[in-house]
This record gives C-alpha cells, sequence and structure tokens, in this order.
C-alpha cells in the first residue's frame, strides 16, 4: 500500500500595523480605498480618493503626519472657505447687538475678503498671515489698524473651532507706535469752546459735556433727554448704551448746566439731547465737518490733500492742484475722542479720586486707564516747579546756599562730606 506524503502548509495571520499606524480597507463594491486613524482618542473614517493601494498607503501616511505636527483638518474642514466663517461671525455680533457690527463689516469688505474671501480656512496659515501684514504695510495702512484686522479675522476663526475648523493657526501682532495723545490744553479750550459756540448750540454742548465727563460721541449724541435729570444734576447712560454694556452716571457742575438745561428745555423725554433742531427729532448724526471747521478756527488742526498729504486752505492743493471738496480732504489733528482723555486728566489733576474718576469714564481696567491719563509738558513743568519750591525749602531751612555763585563765595557753609 502506497502512502501519499501530505504537505503542511500554515496559514500566515495578515501582518498588523502597529498601534497609531491607522488602516486602510476597501468598502464591498467599490474600488476606492478606505483610511481610518485615530485622532484625540476618536476614530475617524475618511476616503482616501485613490484606487491604488500604494497611494492611499501614502495619503494614510500624510494624515498621520499632519496629526503628529498639529496642523491635521479632516476632510469636512478642509471644505470650510473663510467667508463662511465671516457670515457666522458677522451673525454672532448682530445676535449679541455687538455696536462695532458695521465697523467689522466695513473691514472685512475693504481689506480681510480681497485677500482671504475664496480662500479655505485651511489654507490660512501663518505665513498666510504674514504676507497680509506686508501686503497691508504696503498699502501704507497703520500698525493698530492692521491689528483690528487681523482681531477679526481670529475671531472668526475661534467662532468656528471645532465645528468648521480643527485649529487656529499663530496670528501676528504687531507694535502699536500710533497711540494717540492729543487732548485740550488749558489755553487752547476757550479758543476751542468759541470756535465750537459758531457752529451752533448743540456743537457747542456737546463740546462742554465730552470735555468734563469723558464718555465717547456715540454715547453722547444717543443721549435721550428722559436720562438728564436736572433736579439732581446727573446724566446716565443705561446698561447696554455704552462699549462695555454696563450702565453709568456723571454728574453735571455748576457751568456744565445752562449748556444741558438749554437743549433739554421744552423736547420731550424720548427726544435726543444734542440735535440740529430746537425740538430734538433729528438727532446728530456726524459732527465731523462742524468738529473739523471749529479745530481749524482754534488752530488744533489743518486739512490736508488725500492725494499728496499737503496742507490745504481752500479746495485747490497748493502742491498738486487737485480740487478737492471739504468732506473728501483728510484732517489731522484733534479729534473729539480727545476729549475723553483730556476729562480724565483733568479729574486727575483736580483731585478726583482716581476709583471715582474710572466709574464716571466708563473704564474697567487700570491699564485702559494710565493710558488715558495722559502727561503733558505742562506737567512736566509743574512738576519741576514744585520740586524747585521744595529743593529751596530745604536750602532756606539748612542755610544752603542757592547758586554756584554763593558757594564760591561762601564755601565755609557747605556740608563737608566725610569719607565712610
Amino acid at each position: 500500500m502506497c502512502v501519499t506524503e501530505r504537505s503542511h502548509f500554515v496559514a500566515r495571520k495578515p501582518k498588523q500595523r502597529a498601534n497609531g499606524t491607522g488602516s486602510i480597507y476597501l468598502r464591498a463594491g467599490s474600488k476606492v480605498w478606505q483610511m481610518a486613524f485615530r485622532v484625540n482618542g476618536n476614530v475617524v473614517r475618511e476616503s482616501s480618493g485613490e484606487i491604488s493601494k500604494k497611494k492611499a498607503e501614502d495619503k494614510l501616511k500624510q494624515r498621520l503626519a499632519e496629526i503628529q505636527t498639529g496642523t491635521f483638518c479632516g476632510s469636512q474642514f478642509e471644505r470650510t472657505l473663510v467667508a463662511e466663517l465671516a457670515e457666522d461671525f458677522f451673525r454672532d455680533y448682530r445676535i449679541n447687538g455687538r455696536k462695532s457690527l458695521d465697523d467689522v463689516e466695513a473691514r472685512w469688505q475693504l481689506h480681510l475678503k480681497p485677500f482671504f474671501g475664496l480662500m479655505k480656512a485651511s489654507e490660512v496659515t501663518k505665513d498666510t498671515l504674514r504676507r497680509y501684514v506686508d501686503h497691508r504695510l504696503k498699502q501704507e495702512a497703520s500698525n493698530a489698524t492692521i491689528n483690528r484686522e487681523l482681531a477679526a479675522l481670529k475671531r472668526m476663526f475661534n467662532l468656528g473651532l471645532g465645528d468648521k475648523v480643527a485649529r487656529v493657526p499663530k496670528f501676528p501682532r504687531l507694535q502699536e507706535r500710533n497711540v494717540r495723545t492729543g487732548f485740550v490744553e488749558d489755553a487752547d479750550y476757550t479758543k476751542l469752546a468759541q470756535a465750537c459756540s459758531k457752529e451752533g448750540l448743540w456743537l457747542r454742548s456737546l463740546f462742554e459735556t465730552g470735555y468734563r465727563v469723558g464718555w465717547r460721541v456715540s454715547e453722547l449724541l444717543g443721549l435721550p433727554v428722559a436720562q438728564v435729570d436736572l433736579l439732581n444734576r446727573t446724566i446716565r447712560l443705561e446698561p447696554g448704551q455704552t462699549k462695555n454694556g454696563e450702565g453709568r452716571t456723571a454728574p453735571i457742575d455748576q457751568l456744565l448746566y445752562p449748556w444741558l438745561e438749554r437743549c433739554v428745555i421744552g423736547k420731550d423725554p424720548d427726544n435726543f439731547v444734542f440735535s440740529r433742531d430746537e425740538d430734538g427729532f433729528r438727532p446728530v448724526r456726524s459732527l465731523r465737518a462742524g468738529w473739523y471747521r471749529a479745530c481749524i478756527q482754534a488752530q488744533l488742526g489743518r486739512m490736508h490733500c488725500p492725494a499728496c498729504s499737503a496742507a490745504m486752505a481752500g479746495t485747490s492743493c497748493p502742491n498738486c492742484g487737485k480740487e478737492t471738496a471739504f468732506k473728501q480732504q483728510r484732517f489731522v489733528g484733534l479729534i473729539f475722542h480727545d476729549l475723553r482723555r483730556t476729562a480724565i486728566r483733568n479729574m486727575v489733576r483736580a483731585g478726583v479720586p482716581e476709583r471715582v474718576a474710572m466709574t464716571i469714564s466708563g473704564h474697567l481696567t487700570r491699564s485702559v486707564f494710565d493710558r488715558y491719563n495722559v502727561v503733558s509738558e505742562g506737567d512736566l513743568h509743574e512738576a519741576a516747579r514744585k520740586m524747585e519750591t521744595r529743593v529751596e525749602q530745604i536750602l532756606i531751612t539748612h542755610s544752603l546756599t542757592h547758586s554756584p555763585e554763593e558757594l564760591e563765595k561762601t564755601p565755609e557753609k557747605m556740608p563737608k562730606i566725610l569719607p565712610n
């Protein structure tokens, strides 16, 4: 009997992939390889879009590398456009009643959209943001303006984080060297007050109020008569009427009282305090033209040609000859917001406690309050005068000399410095 020897074959198990290296597989009836890998402990399944196993493996390695370097976005995030993030950003502003909605929409339409509008959110990297900064600097935008634009863009990414974007890129921040330090000196107050009077009661009263309480122009222009209490001599802003959303109250001093009295007398409670008409139905939409004329008359500002930046006295530029209407010219000088800085400085110099001054002006943080509490050249001279008085008192008390000439005459009166 012939015994046939049988060969014994041991079936080899497919080689298992190491943990953290993911896997690829085919779905039934499909030739496209699928990928599976873990991100933060969660399994992510994604089509490789490849029918070649080798190319699918390469795509998987790419995804794993992105996870390791923190640049992984995922297919659902890769399709998100920056324009979609902008729409969500504006919707959030409208829902929360943010007063700066018009401002951020203008920044998007004029500058951010032309650069990022058609770009995918995953394509916005640190290098992309640097190119945008360089682009805006070539357009002669200030560092502060660029920072505000980047802040709006960063807010868009933060709102979409987790739903539409997987990460927020590193945003640069430019050093701001153009922080305003303007304010109204005591010698300029009378000239500016008289110039505002020529524009009308509304501007003079607005100037006097801003000069004393330091409120923002938007807060003053929207102030209704009902919030001016002449009996208790206070004016107040309700919660939601201020930039930080908190209400506040300011006193009406003896000099401000007659100006506010003339603005509210005969008006209904819901009328505007500051209005061009006597009835208060028509609010002041913009005070720029009147304010510019007043500052020019008080020699606190000048109009410049928008084309060559030369100073202008009329509609024709003396440098380039271009005709430009007054409203289209560029104003350089004191702005109304400088009154906010002036009021804070005056309150501190008058001895008002800083905590009380911050409550009146509406500053929540000490750092911003200190930035508005500007030290002028006059303050420095006043400090020198006080130091001079103090040193003179010391000299008189101790019978010391007052000048180098006297030192030559009476050297014996100088105190001797003994060695240690």
